[in-house]
């Protein structure tokens, strides 16, 4: 008890002391005590433009109005530190012997002015007045540091602040509402930092500590072990650090919400779809150089359920943001960033057919994510699933430019073949696609089932297609295609009707088309494919044909015309099938009018020969055309009158 009596009186005597202190030292006398200190550990200069007042509680020292500390003579005229108010903290028992030592430095509304010189120096490095000779005079970049002098301020709380910061031959950056708090308690050691930036309005905080503080500030390179976090987003980086920005070390990472992370982080709200990054996982080694350059090696990356791995190099200062990288991945599921169309809904629910209305979807495209970045990036993928179709192992390459991406295929596995060439989305100036492919072994029942939602052609082909379409929905593309492009398929077979029934009743494959060989070129315009050189090679008939398939209002009007039983002596019979109508409910029926039989013109040809030479031999003179007939005809009848007149006159 006696004991805990004795340390009360103690700290009561020290308050005691200090009040009596404080009582016969003037403001502007402890503040000119406390510049000087200031100074001499600093090197810089200490105006005090307002009203010094005692301050005892919740600091003991004093309290200034409108305090500027000069800043670096190479750094110009505009101090290196400003503030409203200014609350010096001193300790008590230095104090009392006649000493000053800053313990605490508290500034509300303050205003940073950072830059650095072409060495790397920091205005904010400072040079004390035993070790600088005059004050004011520039040091040079060979001159020790204040850390020499072992000077250090324990706390240093700033609130409401702003900040400029202009790094030699680099972009300044500027902050408002800042707030700051660096616990500093041994100089030569580690400095625990709790600091709060707006870039857009938005807090961003970090917390962590800094080895060697005090060579840190001279510039030198310190270990860092620091937290980030913003909206729904956070950070951590263990590693090596100076205080031009570099860093070395490793950056783990995760965001729930990116679209704001990047708003808090000034660069905008950007929305991505789904599977590209709404949420992110990120983990690297790191490494970042002051001009915004950041390498990242031992990649794990995760965009919403797609996990990447590999290597990245990006540059942040760039705009848009540069990217190099080189990932691999699983299967991608990229689903969202197409709307399923009605008609492959419709597809997938009744096989591809059906009946009501259907069509491509109209909802608007959002391509602002290819503004995101430029760049190069190469993936090698197990596969790629979107809401429209699925690709097997791939390997592929995106360029981006100003909006425009190509992707390569170096190859695709699709549909059960190979996929070769390149696929370009722009939206420089409005959204156009447009491809360049060759394609081999490739099923046309999987390939038409995802593409157009038509599933009644089976067999593997191969070939080429080109294409270019634009609009801001999946139906204005569909309806403004362009191009052309050759299909050959081996064996294969149509399924919904039967041409070798309808040519020989009884035969027929049960409502199934099998077909030997198949092949066809066509061109687009409007939305709109036509074909003329069609050709289906069939047991015993072969199938031409020719029209017009609606690629944007899902229709088609073509003509098949089968022809059947043809061989040298005989040209067979030909009966044209006409399919017309929705992709999903087309009417399927011969076209009768058209019907050519050649047997009958040569039976009734055969007639025709069997009547003249029946002619020939009662008129007794050959008869081969109608001429001929006509005169023999004639002759006859002259002859016949000649002599029923000889006979009526009584000759012969």
């Amino acid at each position: 008890m006696r004991l805990i009596l004795r340390i009360l009186t103690a700290i009561v005597l020290t308050f005691i002391v200090a009040a009596v202190v404080l009582a016969f030292l003037p403001g502007q006398k402890l503040a000119a005590l406390v510049g000087q200190q200031i100074e001499k550990q600093t090197g810089r200069a200490v105006h005090f433009g307002g009203d010094v007042r005692f301050s005892v509680w919740p600091v003991l020292g004093l309290q200034a109005d409108d305090v500027a500390l000069a800043n670096a003579d190479w750094a110009g005229p505009e101090p290196l530190l400003t503030a409203g108010r200014l609350t010096i903290g001193v300790d008590a028992a230095d104090l009392i012997r006649g000493d000053i030592r800053i313990t605490e430095l508290t500034a509300i509304v303050p205003h940073l002015n950072l830059e650095t010189r072409e060495d790397g120096t920091g205005n904010w490095v400072f040079q004390s007045t035993g070790d600088a000779g005059t004050v004011g005079e520039d040091p040079g970049p060979d001159a020790e540091p204040a850390a020499a002098a072992s000077f250090a301020i324990e706390a240093v709380t700033l609130t409401g602040g702003s900040l400029r910061y202009a790094p030699f031959g680099q972009p300044v950056t500027e902050m408002k509402q800042v707030d700051l708090s660096l616990l500093w308690p041994d100089p030569t050691g580690t400095a625990t930092l709790d600091m709060t930036l707006r870039p857009a309005g938005k807090p961003l905080r970090l917390v962590g500590e800094i080895g060697s503080f005090m060579q840190f500030l001279s510039g030198e390179v310190a270990s860092v072990g620091m937290s980030v976090s913003t909206e729904a987003s956070t950070a951590r980086l263990d590693g090596r650090a100076d205080l031009r920005g570099a860093f070395e070390g490793r950056v783990t990472g995760a965001s729930e919400d990116t679209a704001a992370m990047m708003e808090a982080l000034g660069a905008g709200r950007v929305e991505l779809p789904r599977g590209l990054g709404q949420s992110v996982r990120f983990a690297a080694d790191t490494t970042y150089t002051p001009d915004g350059r950041v390498a990242l090696r031992d990649l794990s990356l995760s965009l919403d359920d797609n996990s990447f791995a590999g290597v990245a190099d990006l540059d942040t200062g760039a705009v848009p943001l540069r990217v190099t990288a080189n990932l691999t991945a699983g299967v991608l599921d990229l689903s969202a960033l197409d709307a399923a169309s009605p008609a492959a809904a419709a597809a997938a629910g009744t096989g591809g057919s059906g009946s009501g209305a259907v069509g491509w979807s109209t909802q608007p495209i959002d391509a602002s994510a290819l503004a995101v970045f430029d760049g190069q990036i190469g993936l090698d993928v197990q596969g790629v699933r979107t809401s429209s179709l699925s690709i097997g192992p791939s390997k592929l390459s995106l360029a981006v430019e100003r909006a425009r991406a190509v992707l390569s295929l170096l190859p695709v596995e699709a549909f059960g073949g190979v996929v070769n060439g390149e696929l370009i989305a722009n939206n420089r100036n409005g959204l156009s696609v447009a491809g360049s492919l060759t394609f081999a072994e490739v099923k046309m029942q999987e390939a038409l089932g995802q593409l157009a939602g038509y599933d009644k052609l089976n067999g593997e082909a191969l070939g080429t297609l080109e294409f270019l379409g634009s609009g801001g929905s999946l139906d204005q593309i569909m309806r403004s295609l362009s191009g052309e492009g050759r299909v050959e398929i081996g064996k294969g077979f149509f399924t919904g009707f039967d041409l070798q029934a309808i040519m020989d009743p009884d035969g027929g494959n049960g409502g199934t088309t099998i077909f030997d060989g198949l092949s066809a070129s066509y061109a687009m315009a409007a939305g709109t494919l036509t074909n003329e050189d069609f050709l289906a090679t069939l047991p015993a008939l072969k199938a031409e044909g020719g029209g017009r398939v609606g690629l944007g209002a899902q229709d088609l009007d073509y003509t098949f015309t089968p022809t059947a039983f043809a061989s040298a002596e005989a040209a067979g019979i030909s009966v044209p099938v006409r399919i017309s109508g929705s992709w999903f409910d087309p009417k399927i029926r011969p076209d009768l009018s058209k019907v050519i039989e050649p047997e009958l013109e040569a039976a009734e040809e055969k007639a025709k020969q069997a009547v003249r030479d029946k002619l020939s031999e009662e008129l007794g003179v050959p008869v081969e055309t109608e001429e001929d007939l006509n005169d023999a005809l004639k002759r006859r009848v002259e002859e016949e009158a000649r002599k029923q007149l000889l006979k009526f006159l009584g000759g012969d």
